[in-house]
């Protein structure tokens, strides 16, 4: 019946096997014979598409890949067919369909290698997107009127004011959370008392700034990242360009500010809180008065303890706007690189953070600030 696809083999008087194809070869309909003609294991000679009614590019490569597969002569093909079929053949490729892998050890080398030499040009970029903002910093000292004023108090807002909320939390919490838990490590030496000790220095000194960047480079920094990001793929920057304004003195420059001078305050503010809340526990679990505490605080904690952490913000604020301004203008080509932008600059700033507090340890450690 037409439009029904079969098939036979037939054997000639010659002792020779044919096969014979009936109906349409398209890809709606060779499903009923693929398997079939999959399964023949018998030698044949010759397949017979004189009965064939319609055939495409998928009938054809059927026919193809029966042909090499048992040596067969085409025979009864129409000129349609014959058409396709010599497309079909023509191209055909014995290519692996998947490229060889290499073995393991020459895959994780060569994977380590490509992320040091990345890293490295990483550095080198950075480095230069820094000297950018340097060059236009000093392009704004020498003309003060293109000091983009209202949006360098607008990111004062967004950078400080809207998150002293989210900051203050965190922080009572994590002093509570000293607080609590030194006591009960002090406790097994009588030593309830130094818990002002352990909550003043190491807040003033450490966590408070700290904790107050990693905040700020989850919540600011992403912030910058995905706003630059976007405005990159909807070409606000180059617009900015080709207008004569500088996209650095104009989006970078405010943003780097502003979050430079509010981790100053961020991280004393962080700090206080936090102070405030090992008194609330000191009041409440280990009978020292509240004000007490907070008095004691400033006998137990050295100065320099408070001015390293300030000395610290700053510079941890300015690692995370360059992390969040230097992702941002790295964006292009789709949205999914808005995204992956913006982990790598929370990412990026919060390593560089926890690095630099390192450093400033050993530093503070070595000129005798302990």
């Amino acid at each position: 019946m037409d439009g029904v696809t079969s098939f036979e083999i037939e054997q000639g008087e010659n002792g020779s096997n044919r096969l014979s194809i009936t109906g349409a070869l398209l890809v709606s309909t060779v499903g009923a014979i693929d398997e079939g003609l999959e399964a023949i294991d018998q030698p044949l000679d010759s397949v017979d598409l004189s009965a064939v009614t319609e055939i495409d590019t998928v009938g054809a490569w059927i026919i193809c890949r029966l042909s090499q597969r048992h040596d067969l002569q085409v025979e009864g093909a129409s000129e349609r067919a014959q058409r396709l079929l010599h497309a079909v053949q023509g191209a055909s490729n014995d290519a692996d369909l998947s490229p060889p892998r290499a073995p393991l050890w020459v895959r994780v080398t060569e994977h380590m290698g490509t992320k040091v030499a990345n890293a490295w040009t990483g550095i080198v970029q950075v480095v230069g997107f820094l000297g950018q903002i340097l060059v236009g910093l000093w392009q704004v000292m020498l003309h003060p009127s293109r000091f983009r004023m209202r949006a360098f108090i607008r990111q004062l807002e967004l950078v400080g004011v809207a998150s002293l909320p989210i900051i203050g939390l965190m922080s009572f919490l994590i002093g509570i959370v000293i607080a609590q838990q030194g006591a009960v490590q002090l406790s097994q030496f009588g030593a309830e008392a130094l818990t002002v000790n352990l909550v003043g220095r190491i807040t003033l000194r450490e966590l408070g700034v700290l904790m107050t960047a990693i905040m700020v480079a989850g919540r600011s920094g992403s912030a910058f990242a995905a706003q630059l990001g976007t405005m990159k793929l909807t070409e606000e920057v180059d617009a900015m360009r080709t207008i004569g304004i500088s996209p650095i003195e104009a989006l970078v420059i405010p943003r780097v500010l502003a979050c430079t001078f509010m981790m100053v305050l961020l991280g004393f503010y962080s700090s206080i809180v936090a102070i405030i809340g090992g008194a609330v526990v000191g009041e409440l679990s280990l009978g020292i008065p509240f004000f007490t505490f907070l008095d004691r605080i400033k006998d137990v904690v050295p100065v320099y303890d408070l001015w390293v952490g300030l000395l610290k913000a700053p510079v941890f604020g300015l690692i995370v706007a360059l992390a969040g301004c230097y992702h941002g203008m790295q964006v292009k080509g789709n949205s999914e690189e808005v995204g992956r932008r913006t982990t790598q600059a929370v990412v990026s700033a919060i390593f560089a953070v926890i690095v630099l507090d390192a450093f400033f340890a050993v530093f503070f450690t070595k000129i005798g600030w302990v």
